[in-house]
């Protein structure tokens, strides 16, 4: 499977440098793959998967699996870099919906 189509400085979350422009260094990350459940292997066939925090994966305000608007802005993160990434491809008819 392809690396991440996003690329993070070593030891920093996605989403405290997208949101806040927080460059902080983090012993701890972990992956998140952006379309889950059934699409979860798509996420990673495709390389749509990001590096985030604890506070920002699970635990926090505002961590992807307990916030809608920030899963929203992954989705569309994601879907605007596979695009860019696979032209050739219909993100719709692989991931069966438009974030955008």
């Amino acid at each position: 499977h392809p690396k991440s189509l996003f690329l993070q400085d070593r030891g920093t979350c996605y989403l405290c440098v997208r949101m806040h422009g927080d460059y902080r260094f983090h012993k701890t990350l972990e992956e998140h793959h952006i379309f889950g459940g059934a699409n979860r292997a798509l996420s990673e066939e495709y390389g749509l998967k990001v590096k985030l925090c604890q506070e920002h994966h699970q635990y926090g305000e505002e961590a992807v699996h307990r916030n809608a608007e920030v899963a929203q802005y992954l989705h569309e993160e994601g879907q605007k870099a596979f695009e860019v990434h696979y032209p050739e491809k219909d993100f719709r008819k692989i991931f069966g919906k438009n974030y955008l």
